[in-house]
């Protein structure tokens, strides 16, 4: 009996073996491709769903460099968008702004620059002095500017960054990551689109000199328009680098490689394979509308809700069917309710697996109305039943008493 029961089990153990062996490296497959970027921190995200792609070392804290100036541009088209800051507002050059070291735009103590200018300084050529004039300008001192930099951080959700300039050149306790830059030049995109037509330019001349733009990427014609670059010795060569196609955008972000070239290799490797491994759809449209639900207690019996926005995601390239939208609103919904309270939410899965979450709102006021419950109501329709039974038996006990007072 034991050796049948061994033979008949052996080829189920083996199958079942290679069956687990076999799935298991689908899946690692798809969750680690088969992708190395030499440089020490990486990280590729779609920048319309926010999902990170592919991430290496990617809360690895690195010293910066030209990345801070990230932060600085942001907080400039904020003010520009804000009005506290004009275009053509002409901005003094101090000494300290002039004698900065490390990468220049090259302007004079004492000058008055346009600000779009130093825009393009900072952009193209990775002015440190661009950016020290641009500061004081906006906020009296560098050190003033800086706090509203480290303000700004935490409001787009930075959580490993800390930045004592406006330029990205050694300071103590100046660090980032490659995952909070990739959320940074998402989040700066999206508020402010027009800062790629300066990010994108491929040169810039200012005083009689001419400077190229660092991003060698943007001359490969591959669909790059942006961002930044950077270089520190203790940090290594930097690149943050955007790119659009077919209706997707990437983000790529590598830090500490080991030559400029490198960067640039490390960073199209990156985008060329998001483009070419992942699609991006739009799950759920700001305008779609879910329900009606059921509500009780309100003077309304149902509503309808809707989203609290729209949601894009991103699949593995073939997946782009797998994706279902489900919606988990409690069964039934209570009144009172105001328009835009958060009822329930919405779960976008691939494959089983849960790839964003967006609140439900409710898309009307739903007033609390009279309410019964069943046993109340079972108790009053009691009670008239005897009251009527009641009634009756008097009714009919008076006709009786009168026929005999009759006979």
């Amino acid at each position: 009996m034991i050796r049948s029961f061994k033979k008949g089990w052996w080829p189920i153990l083996l199958l079942t073996f290679f069956l687990i062996i076999f799935t298991n490296q689908t899946f690692s497959q798809t969750i680690q491709p088969n992708l190395r970027i030499h440089a020490q921190s990486a990280v590729l995200m779609d920048a319309i769903s926010g999902q990170i792609l592919y991430e290496q070392n990617p809360q690895l804290k690195i010293a910066p460099a030209s990345f801070v100036k990230l932060l600085t541009l942001y907080v400039a088209f904020d003010a520009l968008r804000d009005g506290h800051l004009k275009k053509d507002a002409l901005v003094s050059v101090s000494q300290k702004a002039w004698g900065m070291g490390g990468s220049k735009m090259f302007i004079k103590p004492g000058e008055r620059v346009r600000a779009e200018d130093l825009l393009r300084g900072i952009t193209v050529a990775s002015g440190n002095d661009a950016c020290v004039a641009l500061a004081e300008h906006m906020a009296g001192t560098e050190e003033a500017f800086a706090s509203k930099m480290n303000e700004k951080a935490k409001l787009v959700g930075l959580k490993d960054s800390q930045f004592k300039n406006s330029h990205g050149m050694p300071a103590q306790d100046q660090y980032t990551t490659a995952f909070d830059i990739a959320i940074l030049a998402r989040q700066y995109i999206e508020d402010h689109p027009e800062a790629l037509i300066y990010h994108s330019l491929t040169e810039f001349e200012y005083n009689g000199i001419r400077q190229q733009n660092r991003n060698a990427l943007l001359g490969m014609n591959i669909g790059v328009d942006g961002l930044m670059t950077g270089y520190l010795e203790k940090s290594g060569y930097l690149l943050v680098a955007t790119a659009k196609r077919d209706g997707q955008r990437m983000i790529a972000v590598v830090m500490g490689c080991d030559t400029p070239r490198r960067r640039t290799q490390e960073s199209r490797k990156l985008l060329e394979y998001g483009f070419k491994n992942f699609s991006t759809l739009e799950a759920v449209k700001k305008s779609d509308i879910f329900g009606p639900e059921k509500v009780v207690k309100g003077k309304l019996n149902k509503v309808h809700l809707i989203p609290a926005e729209g949601a894009w995601v991103t699949v593995p390239k073939g997946k782009e069917n797998s994706i279902s939208v489900t919606t988990e609103v409690p069964k039934p919904i209570t009144a009172p309710l105001q328009a835009g309270q958060a009822v329930g939410k919405i779960v976008i899965q691939s494959e089983g697996k849960a790839l964003k979450e967006i609140a439900l709102f409710s898309s009307s006021d739903v007033p609390e109305g009279i309410y019964l419950s069943w046993p109340l109501i079972a108790i009053g329709v009691l009670f008239f039943l005897l009251v009527g039974l009641l009634a009756f038996w008097l009714a009919h006990r008076s006709r009786r008493r009168k026929f005999r007072s009759q006979q």
